[in-house]
């Protein structure tokens, strides 16, 4: 699926040379990644496996959030109307939130360049955030609220005797997300995150993990890593529609994080072209295709 924008009219890659604010949004990171499954309880037990806890239930809904740290990721396990013969969908991730100055100012201006809001339903007792729609199917949460006052506290229900802080293992934290592109769609997708949030593309020699590919795009923070990657040059599409593929957990030390989950009964990608090495490290896939990449991040020691 096309992005759902129209940024700089009808040749985005003009952007690519244009001078913007360096934060037009106030971007500071990541607030929550969210995943849509019909498994709820067992994406829950991966995310244990990997030392996230179930801290509060949604109100109304089918809804857990886990934390980790400074890490949140919401399952949505919330049935919808769907045909009989369609079948259940493997979990998938669905939004990501991410923290900035002004959740208002960054929205409108988001929407003035292009930007497709997305239509909001909000029930009773839930709290209104507004977004816009990333790649393929999935949304961009803008979200200001993460200092003094939670988001979390208007929607969610904590659970009984749960820590509502749990420590992360292994130090690990966001590092950031992979997306998948379609032909000739890189630059389009460089524009949009480089306009709206002030996103900037690394040189080509500045790569991270075991799986390089691509073109790798860093926040205005410097926190939050887009892999955006495509087919080869004159390839075919290997990636089936653009989505977000894979969340990138970041850490100072791989293998002694590696060793800490194997522990715990992650079980790792091996083979003759992939391997577990001190710059970064992929999960096996889980319930379809669910997989999380480690990454060594040289700035992991100065991060809170």
């Amino acid at each position: 699926m096309m992005s759902r924008m129209t940024i700089l009219g009808s040749d985005v890659r003009e952007g690519l040379d244009a001078s913007i604010e360096a934060n037009p949004a106030g971007f500071d990171g990541i607030e929550f990644i969210e995943y849509s499954t019909p498994q709820p309880q067992a994406l829950g037990q991966v995310l244990e496996l990997l030392g996230f806890r179930p801290i509060a239930r949604h109100r109304s809904r089918e809804v857990l959030l886990y934390r980790q740290g400074g890490m949140n990721i919401v399952v949505n396990g919330h049935r919808y109307a769907r045909p009989i013969d369609e079948p259940l969908e493997t979990p998938q991730i669905a939004a990501v939130a991410f923290r900035v100055k002004d959740a208002a100012v960054a929205y409108h201006r988001a929407i003035d360049l292009g930007a497709w809001p997305v239509a909001s339903h909000v029930e009773l007792m839930e709290l209104k955030i507004p977004a816009i729609h990333g790649v393929g199917t999935t949304r961009i949460y803008l979200v200001d609220r993460y200092k003094e006052f939670s988001i979390y506290s208007v929607d969610f229900v904590p659970i009984p005797g749960a820590d509502p802080a749990p420590p992360a293992i292994a130090g690990l934290h966001w590092f950031g997300l992979v997306q998948y592109v379609a032909q000739g769609r890189l630059d389009d997708w460089t524009v949009f995150y480089r306009e709206l949030f002030g996103f900037t593309a690394l040189p080509d020699d500045e790569r991270f993990g075991i799986l390089p590919k691509g073109r790798i795009l860093r926040s205005p923070c410097a926190n939050v890593h887009l892999q955006l990657v495509g087919p080869e040059p004159g390839g075919a599409e290997l990636y089936g529609a653009e989505r977000l593929q894979r969340i990138g957990l970041g850490t100072p030390d791989v293998l002694a994080a590696v060793k800490t989950l194997q522990a715990r009964g992650v079980e790792f990608h091996v083979s003759e072209t992939l391997h577990i090495e001190e710059k970064g490290a992929l999960t096996r896939p889980w319930l379809g295709g669910v997989m999380f990449e480690l990454v060594r991040d040289p700035g992991a020691r100065e991060k809170k």
